[in-house]
């Protein structure tokens, strides 16, 4: 008899549980040692989990959309089969309809005609339908055996939801023409909100508005870009920005500290998380690990491999754990002020730095006021209220941007 080896989920991971995106793999493939299996969700990644061994995989337990808790058995292998042998097992496990459908004899299987509809609906694309109202009949599958995915639901819904919105509203109303379409939240949109709504309402939030002037930094950066960029170093202001992040903890530790209900922590390591949006998806908080010891170099080098990983969904785990601070650069985008930007909790504190524009500023030259352009931006500190004061929080303020004003802090 061969032996078998559970497929487990990880039991390190960012969150409490994952989703299970995809299979790579049927039930009767052969897969081999450190072959990815099966993709999982987070809030925060997608995690690839690899098969334990060479074999036969007999069984998937948990389909596309059920829940998998660190720890959770997701399938099961067959050891001991050679690559080629795509034969089962006596006593396989029948824990879902892919494994019900490939235990069938080839001469025997039915076809997806005669399969009952449920039968081959998985726990997402369920939870779609009901949630929307919709008879799987409708519907035509585009998966295996015909099998109906939670893609052929979303593309129904974005195809009919126009001339369904429009038949129901011409009942009611004859004159109205609302348009509109039905977009289903995915696991990471899901745990966005659900994170967001908890930060509110813990949180007292508090935000101050500071201006920064980039001119030291900007003619820095434009001394030392060429020869960074040569040693895999892309010279961002995102760099910068977090250089002097990590800089001002010095002056008020407690931004860099978690609220406890019978005591405040303040950590010794700055483990910034900077935000990178990944598009309608949402967005990523990768964290540069004990910022407070690196040089502008390793920042700027760290800064542009998370960046480029987090926009190719290829991020670890680790890669977005035990931030203590965060950065919202989101004037990116081209906002000059955003307020409050919600804190990441459990942490005290979260940045925001506006769009970088050229603007008319006073300033003193040889004795006399005179108007002269700066490239100029909002910087912004949103507070937990629990854990810091204003005097605290514009103390921060005031030395984050004395480092941009001032640099160079190093070369």
């Amino acid at each position: 008899m061969s032996e078998h080896a559970d497929i487990i989920a990880p039991i390190e991971q960012e969150g409490t549980k994952s989703v299970v995106r995809a299979w790579l793999k049927k039930v009767g493939d052969a897969v081999k040692r450190d072959e990815p299996i099966v993709e999982l969700e987070t809030d925060k990644v997608a995690v690839e989990v690899s098969a334990p061994a060479d074999g036969v995989l007999t069984s998937i337990v948990l389909g596309e959309g059920d829940d998998a808790a660190p720890g959770a058995v997701l399938g099961m292998l067959s050891l001991g089969l050679a690559a080629s042998d795509r034969r089962l097992p006596a006593g396989t496990s029948a824990a879902n309809p892919q494994a019900v459908a490939s235990k069938e004899p080839a001469g025997s299987r039915r076809s997806p005609e005669s399969q009952p509809q449920e039968q081959r609906l998985s726990p997402l694309v369920k939870r779609l339908l009901a949630d929307n109202k919709l008879d799987a009949t409708d519907i035509t599958g585009t998966g295996r055996d015909g099998r109906i995915t939670h893609k052929d639901v979303e593309i129904y819904m974005e195809r009919a939801s126009s001339d369904t919105l429009n038949a129901g509203l011409k009942a009611r109303t004859p004159a109205a023409r609302i348009q509109g379409s039905r977009i289903p939240h995915d696991a990471m949109r899901r745990s966005i909100a659900d994170h967001m709504s908890r930060s509110v309402a813990v949180a007292p939030h508090v935000t101050a508005v500071f201006e920064a002037d980039f001119s030291a930094i900007a003619a820095h950066r434009a001394r030392h870009k060429d020869n960074y960029a040569k040693t895999g170093a892309p010279l961002t202001y995102s760099a910068y920005i977090v250089r002097a992040a990590a800089e001002a903890m010095q002056v008020s530790p407690n931004v860099n500290a978690r609220w406890h209900d019978d005591f405040l922590e303040v950590f010794e390591d700055v483990n910034v998380g900077m935000g990178v949006a990944l598009g309608d998806k949402g967005l990523i908080v990768p964290v540069i690990k004990r910022a407070q010891a690196l040089k502008l170099r390793e920042t700027a080098a760290q800064l542009s491999d998370l960046t480029e990983r987090a926009r190719r969904n290829a991020l670890k785990p680790a890669d977005v754990q035990s931030g203590t601070f965060t950065i919202s650069n989101h004037g990116v985008s081209g906002s000059l002020v955003a307020t409050p930007i919600i804190i990441n909790q459990p942490q005290s504190a979260i940045l925001g730095v506006g769009k970088l524009e050229k603007r008319v500023v006073v300033r003193a030259i040889g004795g006399a006021d005179a108007m002269v352009i700066k490239p100029m931006a909002y910087v912004s500190l949103t507070i937990d209220h629990r854990v810091l004061d204003g005097h605290q929080t514009n103390a921060w303020l005031t030395r984050f941007v004395e480092v941009l004003e001032t640099w160079p802090l190093e070369d």
